[in-house]
This record gives structure tokens, sequence and C-alpha cells, in this order.
């Protein structure tokens, strides 16, 4: 195949190179992206084509029956490609003089940035040291603090930014990101392509500013209906959104954070007034989210402590457009739980409250969004008789609207 026939030149090169360097010692390790041995390896008393290892597959075939037993493959397709015929030899020992002697570089630099970051730990410690007499006020040794917090994480992502081992890990999924650096690629890629596809879809489709007026995504949401991952302005069937959905909040920043899950459809129909109302599908409150812990399932949240309003499975009635079901997470202020019997107190109805007037009151910021669209199938009958939807057997229709004079074909004045 041509990922096969691209990587032949570069196995004789590696061949070749290591043939002419017997001062290279080769090890008995693979050369190979998994983190440890034995992970994602395949049985060695099976035929290759029906157990494939992971990190040597190449055949798109291949490919898709590791998919669907839920292993990805490693790395791309021309590498995996070339590493079924290379020599074992681990990454860091490749037998190129170029690339040996940038690393040579590489490790002096990070080197020195090592030393940077020492020494501004020990100015950050001396700084929080000082009395508020020391450093003018409380509220300026605080912000002396956090600008050169900020200064030290830099510092750490410039210290590995460059180094082949980070960036091939990353390219693997196997990168950690309890580490900032880890954190700052994957924040990266993602406002690469699927930030850009989110906000074109809640814009378009006006979400904002329909439901708020303002959204500035900083976390990955990504929204689950059992193993299947939506992609924002999906359509739903309505017997799969009967069960809550999943979401994986990937938060880029230090620490933990309690957030605000809000569901909410600004298309419900009122036909009294000719115009649309808002019903919230689902609230729940003091929810923590982390770099490293973004599950949260909906349908096991607490409902003594989070739950505001339960999960309602949305429906559309016949002959209504289609109803955006929009999901906001939203950052509460300072990360302080808010006080959850007041709050399920009050937010007891679902139709009359605006998710704009839940941010202005408490003092909620919208992080991340996400987006999936309902409309009438063959199931939503039977989905509103289960919950009790009033209205059921009804059919909104749409009101013709006569033509003005001179758009008619042929208006009795032209006769």
């Amino acid at each position: 195949m041509a990922c096969e026939r691209a990587a032949k030149p570069l196995l004789q090169c590696l061949r070749n190179t290591t043939k002419s360097l017997p001062g290279v010692q080769i090890q008995a390790r693979g050369f190979q992206s998994s983190a440890s041995a034995g992970e994602g390896q395949a049985d060695p008393s099976q035929p290759f084509y029906k157990a494939p290892d992971p990190s040597l597959v190449s055949s798109p075939r291949l490919e898709r029956r590791l998919m669907r037993q839920g292993t990805s493959p490693i790395g791309s397709r021309r590498r995996r490609a070339a590493l079924q015929g290379s020599s074992n030899l681990p990454f860091e020992q490749l037998p190129y003089q170029c690339f040996q002697e940038a690393r040579k570089v590489l490790l002096a630099d990070r080197t020195q940035k090592l030393e940077e970051i020492e020494s501004m730990r020990q100015k950050i410690a001396r700084v929080e040291a000082l009395s508020p007499e020391e450093a003018g006020s409380e509220k300026s040794r605080k912000s002396r603090v956090h600008a050169m917090q900020l200064h030290l994480e830099r510092l750490k992502i410039h210290a590995d930014i460059n180094d082949p081992l980070v960036k091939r890990k990353f390219e693997d999924g196997l990168g950690d990101l309890s580490k900032p650096i880890y954190r700052f690629l994957a924040d990266r890629k993602w406002r690469e392509y699927r930030r850009k596809i989110l906000v074109q879809r809640i814009t378009q489709m006006k979400v904002i500013p329909d439901v708020l007026p303002h959204c500035e995504p900083v976390v990955d949401t990504k929204l689950y209906f059992g193993k299947k991952q939506i992609q924002p302005g999906d359509y739903v069937q309505s017997n799969v959104s009967t069960v809550a959905p999943k979401l994986d909040v990937q938060l880029f920043e230090r620490g933990e954070k309690l957030v605000t899950i809000a569901v909410v459809d600004p298309d419900v129909p009122n036909v009294e007034a000719d115009s649309f109302d808002f019903k919230t599908h689902y609230l729940a409150v003091n929810v923590p989210v982390s770099a490293i812990s973004t599950k949260v399932d909906l349908a096991d949240l607490s409902a003594d402590s989070q739950v505001v309003l339960p999960w309602l499975p949305p429906v559309a009635q016949k002959g209504s457009p289609y109803h955006r079901l929009s999901v906001f997470i939203m950052e509460q202020k300072d990360s302080q739980p808010l006080n959850f019997s007041a709050v399920k107190a009050k937010e007891t109805d679902r139709d009359n409250t605006l998710l704009r007037t839940l941010q202005a009151r408490y003092h909620l910021k919208a992080i991340g969004a996400h987006l999936f669209r309902t409309q009438w199938d063959d199931t939503t009958l039977e989905v509103m008789n289960q919950i009790g939807f009033s209205g059921a057997d009804l059919e909104l229709r749409r009101k013709k609207v006569e033509p003005l004079p001179y758009k008619r074909r042929n208006p009795s004045t032209f006769r």
C-alpha cells in the first residue's frame, strides 16, 4: 500500500546507517510508542491478522477491527508501516548525527530552563513570606505572586515544548494532563479545529445570543448518549435521549473547578403568543471537574447536593421546527460551592427560568458549550406518552401568509 511504499526508503536508510555505526548499541526493547512493555501489545501466540499490534498495524481493515474492539492504533499509519520492518532501536538512539546533535542543544536549553524554574520558585517563596506592610498591601502581594506563578507555568512549558519524546508521547495519546506541557499541547490541538467547529455551530444556529448573550469556550466538552459521541449540532432520536447524557469536560488549567451544568431548549412553541419559550431540561450545581478528572455522568450526580432539576427527555411536537438543546458549562464564582438548598428551593420552574437570569443571579461564567438537536420522528410519540407530555396528539401547522398584492400572480386589478 502507499504508506508501506513510502516507508521503504526510510527503512533502507536506517539499516545502512546502523551498519555503518558500529558504536551504536541496539537494545532488545522494540521501537514502539507504548509507555510500558506489554501495554497494547498483540498476543504472540496468534497470527498478526487475528491479534494485530496497535503500534504496527497499517492495514485499514485491521485498523477498523481494532477500533471495533475499543483499541486505537498508535501514531500515524506511515510510521506503523515503517516499524514493521525496522530494527529494535530506541527512539532516543536513532543513528542520525543531525538528530543527536539537535538533542544535545535541546537538553542544554532544558537545563537552563530548569535553573530558571528553580530561581522563580525561590522568588515566589520570598514574596509569599513578605508581610502586607512590606509588600505594600495584601492585594499587591497577591497580584505579584499570581503574575510570577503564570511566568513559572510558561517556563515549565518552554522547558519541554521542543522535546521530541514529549511530542511523540502526546501524539500517541499517552500524555499526562497533570503536567503543564501536555495541557498546553492538548489546548493547542483543540483550538486548531474542534473549538472552531463548536463556535461555528453555536453562532450559526443562534444559540448565542438566543440562550446566552456571550460564551467564549475555554474547555473541551464532549457529549455522549450511551457509547456514541454526539458532534455539535447532530440530530438525536427521541428514544435515545430519554436517558441523561454523559459529558467529558476537559480543562486545560491546573487545579479543580466547581461548575454548573444546564441543558436548555429555547424552541418550545407558544401558539397563543405566536413565539417560542424556554424550557430547562437539566440543571446541576457544584459539579467538580479538573484536567485529570473529566468524566461527568448527568444521571449519576447526587440528588441531595447537586441535581436541582433532573433530566427531562426532550421532544418536539409534530409540525414544529427542530429544537436546539444547548448544553452550557458555567464556572461558579471563585470555584466556591453554591448553597444547594437555596438554589433548589428557588429554581423549581422549568418553563419560566432564563439561563441568562441564572447566570446573573449566581455569578456564573460560561466556559464551555455543546449542542444537539431533536425533531419529530417515529419514536417521539412513544416518548411523549412515557413522560406525560400534554398535546402529544396535536399537530402544529404553519399559518399561510398571503402574498402582497404586487406579488400575486393574477390579482384582480390586473384583469
